[in-house]
């Protein structure tokens, strides 16, 4: 198979540092190589190429612009051009790891306690965690303030119930950042649920999606899922900053 040859129309290449040129190869020649000759079957059968996943790991591209915990600590640029090369093998494949990097690697690292930073961080970058951002909601997609999903308070814990749907990968998550009303207060919070094996936390696959074939996505629903307080991500009712 031909090796990819872009076309830089606007010289961008002029405006990048020789790391970042390294960067984007490197993320090149893992496409060419590793997603390309896969992925075509994963479109037409709505999978994902989670051989692929510790690869990618291994390569730093999960929470690649993030510092210490594990994460390659590249800049943002580099960032954008290892995702843009992602992408080019496959959308499922890019948004596999920005929501890995951005979605749930990011608010942890920035608003997390010390504890959640190293214990949920470094196996999210060497894709041994695989974590799922739990927003959306049936009758609350975009409209995130109209959120449904309550946890009550029962000693040191919370227990949730509510139910979540387009999750990306919330079929197999091993840890998730569920946004949520806790009771009694009125703004959206963030809480990370790190045992999803619990019988209350029930997902299923979306099937036969038009776009986006071979990123898995699910629905969760979850029937008293039981988390310890210290859990909640930052503060009470800052969770639509969070998610922002």
């Amino acid at each position: 198979m031909p090796k990819f040859q872009g076309t830089d129309f606007y010289q961008i290449d002029d405006l990048l540092s020789d790391e970042e040129r390294l960067i984007r190869q490197t993320v090149c020649e893992f496409v060419d190589e590793e997603v390309v000759p896969v992925i075509r079957d994963n479109y037409r059968d709505g999978t994902f190429p989670t051989q692929l996943i510790a690869k990618i790991g291994k390569l730093g591209l999960l929470g690649s612009n993030l510092q210490g915990y594990g994460c390659a600590g590249l800049n943002n640029v580099a960032y954008g051009l290892i995702n843009q090369e992602l992408e080019r093998g496959d959308s499922g494949l890019r948004s596999f790891a920005s929501v890995q990097g951005s979605l749930v690697m990011y608010p942890i690292h920035q608003f997390g306690s010390e504890e959640q930073k190293n214990k949920y961080i470094p196996g999210c970058a060497d894709g041994s965690l695989i974590p799922s951002f739990v927003l959306t909601e049936p009758d609350a997609g975009s409209d995130a303030a109209n959120c449904t999903t309550l946890p009550v308070e029962d000693g040191d814990d919370y227990v949730l119930n509510g139910e979540k749907i387009f999750i990306m990968h919330g079929d197999v998550s091993d840890l998730a950042i569920v946004f949520c009303k806790i009771e009694g207060k009125p703004k959206l919070s963030a809480i990370i649920v790190d045992n999803t094996d619990q019988p209350g936390w029930q997902s299923r696959i979306l099937k036969n999606k038009m776009g986006m074939r071979a990123a898995t996505t699910g629905g969760v629903v979850l029937k008293d899922v039981r988390v310890p307080k210290k859990n909640l991500l930052g503060e009470i009712g800052r969770g639509f900053r969070y998610a922002l």
